[in-house]
């Protein structure tokens, strides 16, 4: 045909676009035919007219329709294929049992991992969403510049509920005001307990949401009553109804139960909530606290207060922002022109953040233990990853022993899709088997994780979420683990299988040495994260006290039948020698509950706008301690004027900029009704608050009024189990009514260390886990390695090679991997882990040996790991290696 008696082009194009494949050509014939036809009859510009629109009419459904495919490309329709996938992938891993044990076993200990760190992080992140009223519910705190620094502070002064209950009621649903919670006295009858409690306004048990059991929110509308929790009124009261009954309540005040509360889970901010006694009893009971109402003491920041937005308010971040801007200047506004030195800001803590952002600085919120919830992500996701990396490396390893398999399914019929719906249902297989595994792990693992974490979770067996998000989580991780090796087996060509032509290739091997070196940089970098969470924590553990903790022993004076009985006490004590000396102060050794500021000096800057932690202490507080003088003296009943004496730190020493500060007079408040102080010694900095700040400078002052703690030094020359012994009959028959308790002052200590152990338990936990995962999968490659060598090793056996030669040579592409890796994870370890010791101000550095020491293990455990294989491989009979062909 001429090219200018062809059909229309595009006419063409479209028939081909559209016409079903198995009809085109007799359909494309025939059409051709009649357009030669009408050529002769009609012309050519009829006939491609004709043509067009026969083309155009032939778009109907008959010509659309495709022809059946007698090949199915997926299984999810075909049981009886979906049910030989899973028989071939049994057989599979029963024929192969290391390997299957290796997959199962390191996808297992992966998804336990992953499971057990997903379990926290929910816990977590439901922190305090037991309270209904969690997203409108905040703390009103401030903002305060002390000595040129913003810093940031929860005690607010009590004028200020009813300023914002004037000004800005409309804003809040309630306010309340509270006392810090504290071990308190609760006896009925003979029985006496110490419990948790607090005292607050009557709107915060409907605030909190608590679940009444007995008696309703409004039970603390009368003075002298009291709600318990339930393990509180049966501790007290047995199977008797508490309803009614009158107790007593720190040994000095009759009250009634009102109400009985559950308690509140573990993972809530007042979990130790015991009790709540109402806030007006407390500002009746107590005389600084009633001054400062009856005075309106706007300086006076000793109290808490939480609110509930109003229930109009649309509760966003971005609302609590604004509303904390609009109250911002309510305290400054009515502070006197010393107090507004200071710079007062008022603003809202939402109570989703208490828990996980809760850091500030500079007047700037910088996160908190939010940080470790993503950390802990990122490990989980990971430790995963280098699970499935395991199976991946190991089912393509094994590709030449199962290359004639899939050339054969591909020479009878089979496509592709079905080849990869294979190997897919094998990686689940594995994945359901190793899910069940994990199951099993986290059962044994479970109470662990809760005592190194601690938590109190339990397995959510009842919870239809956790079993739908656990659906998910085999689908990704089937889908992560089987991917790679379904598209690669898959791919495989079957005329050079089955002509046994097929070679994996020189870099078949490369994405497998990748993935290797990917699972060490992260064991790796694990490893070097626990060495340096380590040094952290001994390196502040070694800071110097500045005094003895050695058998101090420390008890809060929660009775008013303790005071006035110092005196007995430690004569008695001493007497039967219990203790070589006691004393009293109105802060315990491990915390500083009061800070001041108005004070001046010879030579002070009038701008600087001073604050200092205040204590007071008897006489014989520093030979209690061990306390050590750098000048001056301690206190001395020898010396009548010590009652206007005070002893200094160093801190303060350098913070007020003095030289020879001994006989310097020190001025507290205004000059008309100032008090004045003298200097009449310095002492070494005493670690009481952070052991990762800085001390703060402070001012001890003798008193006997203020004090609410006894500290008592146990005599070395017996044991601590016998002289507590007589302490507590000694007490018990002083102070009968108050039940004795006590705290060691090294425990108590001990305690500012728990959130950095519980991480380097758990980073080093996670990192050995991890460590094991990779191992498990060198064993597997290693072992493949020496089984693919095995002729090797024979012939290179007969020339003489030695076993060392031999382990040499097995295990030198691995050692290679691990010291690739080793160059990979110490720039990662040494970013992320000097950005984590930046938050705190008393650090460690992190030295080149760290890296090393990690290096140096992971070559170790790696040389251990791969050792048997290769040690096994070369010792093997080169006679027999040589037949095995």
């Amino acid at each position: 045909m001429k090219p200018h008696l062809k059909p229309p082009r595009w006419a063409e194009r479209l028939l081909t676009f559209f016409c079903a494949p198995h009809l085109l050509e007799e359909v494309q014939g025939d059409l051709h035919e009649r357009f030669e036809r009408q050529v002769l009859l009609f012309g050519v510009k009829i006939a491609r007219r004709q043509y067009a629109w026969n083309v155009l009419s032939f778009i109907r459904p008959f010509a659309l329709k495709r022809k059946p495919n007698p090949y199915p490309t997926t299984f999810l329709y075909s049981p009886t294929m979906l049910r030989n996938y899973l028989k071939i992938a049994l057989r599979n891993l029963a024929k192969n049992t290391v390997y299957s044990f290796i997959n199962i076993g390191g996808l297992a200990v992966g998804m336990a991992v992953a499971m057990l760190i997903g379990l926290w992080i929910y816990d977590e992140l439901s922190y305090d969403k037991y309270h209904q009223n969690y997203d409108r519910l905040a703390q009103v705190m401030q903002h305060q510049t002390f000595n040129g620094h913003k810093g940031t502070e929860s005690s607010i002064p009590m004028p200020l509920v009813n300023e914002l209950r004037t000004k800005y009621g409309s804003d809040f649903k309630h306010l309340a005001m509270a006392t810090w919670q504290g071990a308190r006295i609760l006896s009925y009858e003979e029985k006496k307990i110490t419990r948790s409690g607090n005292y607050m306004d009557v709107d915060m048990p409907r605030m909190l949401s608590l679940k009444m059991l007995k008696g309703n929110y409004d039970g603390l509308k009368e003075l002298n009553s009291v709600i318990l929790s339930a393990s509180t009124a049966k501790s007290l009261f047995g199977a008797t109804d508490p309803m009614g009954k009158i107790m007593k309540l720190e040994n000095k005040m009759d009250v009634k139960v009102t109400g009985v509360y559950e308690d509140l889970p573990f993972n809530t901010s007042f979990r130790d909530l015991k009790f709540i006694a109402p806030w007006k009893l407390y500002v009746s009971s107590q005389k600084w606290v009633q001054r400062a109402f009856d005075e309106n003491q706007w300086g006076n920041n000793s109290f808490q207060l939480f609110a509930q937005i109003a229930d109009n308010a649309v509760v966003r971040q971005s609302d609590m922002t604004k509303l904390s801007a609009k109250i911002k200047n309510v305290k400054w506004d009515k502070v006197d022109a010393e107090e507004k030195k200071f710079k007062a800001e008022i603003f809202l803590h939402p109570m989703s953040d208490w828990h996980l952002r809760s850091n500030w600085e500079e007047g700037v919120k910088t996160g908190g233990f939010i940080q470790y919830v993503w950390l802990f992500a990122i490990v989980g996701g990971f430790v995963l990853l280098l699970a499935c990396i395991n199976f991946m490396n190991l089912s393509t390893a094994r590709s030449e022993k199962r290359a004639k398999e899939v050339g054969i399914r591909k020479a009878v019929g089979s496509i592709r899709a079905q080849l990869i719906n294979q190997f897919f249902s094998e990686s689940y297989l594995v994945v359901a088997f190793a899910y069940v595994g994990a199951i099993l792990f986290i059962l044994v693992l479970l109470p662990w994780f809760n005592e190194v974490s601690g938590k109190k979770m339990v397995f959510p067996w009842a919870e239809p979420t956790f079993w739908l998000i656990s659906l998910g989580f085999i689908f990704i991780t089937g889908l992560l683990a089987g991917s790679y090796p379904a598209l690669y087996l898959s791919s495989f060509q079957p005329i050079r299988v089955l002509k046994g032509t097929f070679k994996a290739g020189r870099f078949a091997a490369v994405p497998r040495k990748v993935l290797v070196v990917i699972q060490f940089t992260v064991s790796v970098t694990l490893i070097t994260g626990t060495i340096i969470v380590y040094r952290q924590i001994q390196h502040t553990k070694n800071r110097p006290m500045g005094y003895d903790t050695n058998g101090l022993i420390t008890m809060e004076m929660m009775s008013p039948e303790f005071y006035g009985k110092y005196d007995v006490l430690r004569t008695e004590l001493k007497n039967k020698g219990a203790i070589v000396e006691m004393a009293e102060s109105s802060s315990p050794l491990t915390g500083v509950h009061s800070n001041n500021g108005g004070f001046s000096w010879p030579g002070k800057d009038p701008s600087l706008h001073a604050d200092f932690a205040t204590i007071w202490v008897t006489h014989d507080f520093g030979k209690t301690v061990g306390w050590q003088f750098k000048e001056g003296r301690d206190f001395s009943r020898q010396f009548s004027t010590d009652t206007t004496a005070i002893v200094i730190n160093e801190a303060a020493v350098k913070f007020m900029g003095i030289k020879d500060p001994v006989g310097k007079v020190v001025q507290w408040g205004d000059d008309k009704d100032a008090e004045y102080f003298t200097i009449v010694g310095v002492i070494k900095d005493m670690l009481m608050e952070s052991p990762y700040e800085p001390v703060k400078q402070t001012i001890y002052f003798m008193g006997y009024e203020n004090v609410n703690w006894m500290t008592l030094k146990l005599n070395p020359n017996k044991s601590a189990s016998e002289s507590i012994a007589k302490i507590e009959a000694t007490y018990k028959k002083i102070i009968p009514s108050a039940p004795f308790s006590y705290k060691f002052v090294n425990d108590e200590f001990g305690k500012k260390f728990v959130s950095e152990e519980r991480i380097g338990k758990l980073a080093g936990g996670f990192a050995i886990l991890a460590i094991l995962i990779s191992c498990l999968g060198l064993f597997g490659l290693a072992s493949f390695t020496a089984e693919q060598r095995t002729k090797e090793i024979g012939v290179r056996k007969v020339l003489g090679a030695s076993v060392f030669h031999l382990w040499g040579l097995l295990s030198k592409d691995f050692v290679v991997l691990v010291i690739i890796s080793c160059f990979i994870a110490t720039p990662i370890a040494y970013y992320y882990l000097n950005d984590w010791l930046q938050d705190y101000k008393y650090h460690t550095n992190i030295s080149w040996w760290v890296f090393a020491l990690a290096g140096v293990g992971a070559l170790a455990i790696t040389l251990l790991t791969v050792s048997y294989q290769s040690i096994k491989a070369a010792l093997m009979n080169p006679v027999k290696s040589l037949k095995t062909e």
